[in-house]
């Protein structure tokens, strides 16, 4: 995750003192010292939709395994232990557990950051206050594009409106909301769109998120290296302009690691001193962390490395606490992950800037080449680029 707004124009947000701080030498987790990882929560499987690049392939339907509430509010208490900073709850959909205010009540009494990503479209006025009065910290609500571009990539007819309905409702209510957009190329040019709509609705947050091929998402449906460079300019010039304009919002790419080396070589050439300040909040925050700061539990409780990499097992809740398995007692994929350089190949293994995109994402890479530790086809710099020099800092 890349704060793209931290990074350009100074903009604060809970996130960053976990991703820009540096951490402890020696510190192997990816972590604060004593603390445990961001947990990716799939708490249910169910959703009332059925969205063409679901990672999770969810549909409307009751899946058998789910975690009951009495076993739910136990992980939170060993999640609490383990110094958990963030749960964030996910699916399928989570507001259809009837459960799921309690749960998300407990995880805030215990000291936990509350988020949830949702399709928004349940998010009733009543639902709003509840969710204002529990102390959640943020609301992330999925929107592909406007209107009917939208509602093809749900399959529902007026999911739209519902979704709108929903931000509306968070914001009028207190609750701070921001959009969630996964770049592809079925609404790469809905990208402006979005941007104004951020605008003239008051969205704090906006997250764009590159694709992963997990579940119904697939390397087809990618756009290209060249069409991203062209977003990530677009979305760079929008923050600037926010700035220049002193709009205050989050803007966020999320799930390629490769957008902090071109933040970072794009601002070398206008102001070097500034592009070396990112370069090294881009090294404490360390690149891809999953099996390091980042874990998913999924709706059975079995525990992954992170919600794009559900073939890859480490546990499961039910039968052992999650700090033992993260912690105390790690599976040999996650000591893999956690000191990964030396396991990796392709253009990964030869990049200059290997500390701070830690090999990018290994379910791409699963996903295309059938190997693992092979190179993310999803990064989108040059071979230039990358090798030039092979020094860097």
């Amino acid at each position: 995750m890349l704060n793209v707004s931290h990074l350009l124009a100074d903009v604060a947000s809970f996130g960053d003192r976990l991703r820009y701080t540096p951490r402890s030498v020696g510190q192997r987790h990816g972590t604060h010292d004593g603390a445990g990882p961001v947990v990716v929560w799939n708490i249910t499987r169910t959703c009332n939709l059925r969205c063409l690049h679901c990672y999770a392939s969810s549909e409307n339907k009751k899946y058998d395994g789910e975690l009951t509430t009495e076993e739910a509010l136990a992980v939170i208490d060993d999640l609490a232990a383990a110094r958990v900073p963030v749960i964030l709850f996910s699916g399928g959909e989570p507001f259809v557990r009837p459960d799921i205010l309690d749960l998300a009540r407990y995880a805030v009494e215990k000291g936990i950051h509350v988020t949830f990503s949702t399709n928004g479209t349940l998010i009733d006025e009543q639902l709003a206050k509840a969710i204002k009065a529990i102390g959640v910290g943020y609301v992330g609500i999925s929107l592909d594009g406007i209107g009917d571009v939208h509602d093809r990539f749900r399959r529902k007819k007026g999911a739209f409106d519902a979704a709108l309905r929903g931000i509306r409702n968070c914001l009028n209510h207190g609750v701070k909301v921001g959009l969630r957009f996964t770049i592809n190329r079925h609404n790469v040019d809905q990208l402006e769109a979005i941007f104004n709509l951020i605008e003239e609705e008051g969205i704090q947050r906006a997250c764009f998120y590159h694709l992963v091929y997990t579940g119904r998402a697939s390397a087809g449906d990618d756009i290209t290296p060249e069409e991203t460079r062209a977003v990530l300019d677009s979305l760079f010039a929008r923050v600037e302009d926010f700035a220049r304009r002193g709009i205050q919002k989050e803007i966020l790419t999320v799930d390629n690691h490769a957008d902090g080396v071109y933040l970072y070589l794009r601002m070398k050439e206008k102001d070097p001193a500034k592009a070396e300040a990112i370069y090294e909040k881009l090294r404490y925050a360390g690149g891809n962390r999953s099996g390091m700061a980042i874990a998913n539990i999924d709706h059975r409780g079995f525990v992954h490395p992170d919600q794009f990499t559900p073939y890859v097992t480490v546990g499961n809740v039910r039968e052992t606490p999650f700090s033992v398995l993260w912690r105390d007692n790690p599976h040999p994929m996650l000591e893999k992950l956690r000191n990964r350089k030396p396991l990796l190949t392709g253009r990964c293994a030869r990049c200059r800037f290997l500390d701070i995109c830690n090999g990018n994402f290994r379910a791409r890479a699963m996903a295309v080449h059938g190997d693992f530790w092979a190179e993310d086809p999803a990064c989108f710099l040059t071979d230039e680029e990358i090798l030039e020099g092979r020094q860097e800092n």
